[in-house]
């Protein structure tokens, strides 16, 4: 295959916004960021590559040099963002939430199917509740229907020479074990590819989630009567959505601190930490929350 066809078969499974669109990707300089901002450009919108230094590696700057030359053989705009994150606990959240705020809400990524799998993953090890089972958020995320192999070729079709970050082979962190040990593992046990399962079971929970919320809707998350009597499912989406509003959080809080809500609201207790220093509290049957 020539490299155009390539570029064209995977632009065709891949969900960008209409050709002159402002947008911006977030572009490490691996594989699938380098595919991003070469699919972006060739979807006709008008980007701009954001490549975030966290200051991990002594040679980050050198790969914001190769993001910039990337960014102007596909004709985009560059920009880097210097977060640095010290330290050795945590490191990913940290790293993420420090790119979150770089990029802002509305930056695309060039995570794919294979992410989307382990996510949900790593969500269910964490006991997670119907939130982790969706994964991710697919709206900013327009190669989520391709995999790593993909943005590979991509890049062997291209002749770009991606970025390797060596964290993402590093078994100190959870995905890096899950992508190299525990996915291989499912793979050999159910005899076929599980991450298009995944995908399918993120899916089908992404459209329940959205129902759901539609009929929370009309449920005020303050009111600890309304909240006790309705529907354990229609209360829990409820909090969801304050929460995510009142904390800004992009993320759900986990299950048991959605039963740690519901018991505040139906009077078990009058105050209850939810996650990361915030707290619900009760007065006179109302709820609210309480930043750290």
């Amino acid at each position: 295959m020539t490299p155009e066809s390539v570029v064209a078969a995977l632009a065709e499974r891949c969900s960008f916004a209409p050709a002159g669109t402002a947008v911006t990707c977030a572009v490490s300089g691996g594989p699938d960021s380098s595919a991003l901002l070469a699919l972006a450009t060739r979807a006709g919108c008008s980007v701009t590559a954001v490549y975030v230094d966290h200051r991990l590696r002594p040679d980050s700057a050198l790969d914001a040099v190769r993001v910039r030359e990337l960014a102007e053989r596909f004709g985009a705009a560059f920009r880097c963002v210097v977060a640095p994150i010290s330290g050795t606990s945590n490191v990913e959240a940290r790293a993420r939430d420090a790119r979150l705020a770089a990029l802002g809400p509305d930056a695309l990524t060039g995570h794919t199917a294979d992410d989307l799998a382990e996510t949900v993953l790593m969500f269910l090890l964490r006991g997670t509740g119907p939130d982790g089972l969706a994964g991710f958020d697919v709206t900013r995320r327009p190669l989520c229907r391709l995999r790593r192999s993909d943005t590979r070729a991509l890049c062997d079709a291209l002749g770009i020479d991606p970025v390797i970050d060596p964290m993402n082979d590093d078994p100190r962190f959870v995905r890096s074990r899950l992508r190299h040990e525990a996915v291989p593992l499912l793979n050999d046990i159910a005899g076929r590819d599980i991450v298009p399962l995944l995908c399918r079971t993120a899916a089908l929970q992404g459209d329940l989630l959205t129902a759901l919320d539609e009929v929370s809707v009309a449920l005020d998350p303050t009111d600890g009567a309304a909240l006790t009597a309705a529907p354990r499912a229609v209360a829990a989406a409820a909090l969801r959505r304050w929460w995510r509003a009142e904390s800004g959080s992009a993320y759900a809080p986990p299950a048991a601190a959605i039963d740690r809500m519901l018991d505040v609201a139906a009077g078990r207790c009058v105050r209850a930490e939810v996650v990361s220093g915030w707290r619900v509290a009760r007065t006179h049957g109302v709820l609210r929350l309480e930043a750290p």
